[in-house]
């Protein structure tokens, strides 16, 4: 008996821990109604033109909607959806470097860097790209801790 109890409240922690990381990255990602990167294929990006999502091709990931191009992008987010996340949950990398703010980004300005999708603002004569692009090992750097405190 004592054994099939903490397995109950271990099965029941293990839901929790889930439940909680789901609302975290809701709370903290670049998200419009649960929807990431504005509709946008996370996968296209990494195929050299990032292309919007069709509505009836979509998945949930820890509680974050992706759209997908097609049911190959689909199959291949499915099999590893860490690889094409988008850096700091889809807001301004350079932003999250430069002072560690949750901005706002154009979904077609873009960077892969190490197998890893970054995502820039880019309104008003102002592409945080270029910035990033002068000093991109120190601003991804900062970024990458100034994500970590965000999400911890």
């Amino acid at each position: 008996m004592m054994r099939v109890s903490i397995s109950i409240l271990l099965l029941l922690g293990s839901i929790a821990t889930f439940a909680q990381t789901d609302a975290l990255r809701q709370k903290h990602y670049n998200l419009d109604d649960g929807l990431a990167i504005e509709g946008y294929d996370p996968v296209s990006y990494f195929d050299g033109k990032p292309v919007e999502g069709k509505n009836n091709l979509t998945y949930s990931y820890k509680g974050v909607i992706y759209r997908f191009s097609n049911q190959g992008n689909l199959a291949k987010f499915k099999s590893a959806p860490e690889k094409y996340e988008p850096a700091y949950g889809g807001w301004c990398a350079y932003a999250m470097g430069e002072n560690g703010e949750k901005v706002k980004v154009d979904p077609e300005t873009y960077k892969i860097v190490d197998g890893k999708l970054y995502l820039f603002y880019n309104f008003w004569a102002n592409n945080t790209l270029e910035k990033w692009n002068k000093n991109e090992t120190k601003l991804k750097e900062a970024g990458d801790r100034n994500w970590s405190k965000i999400v911890h």
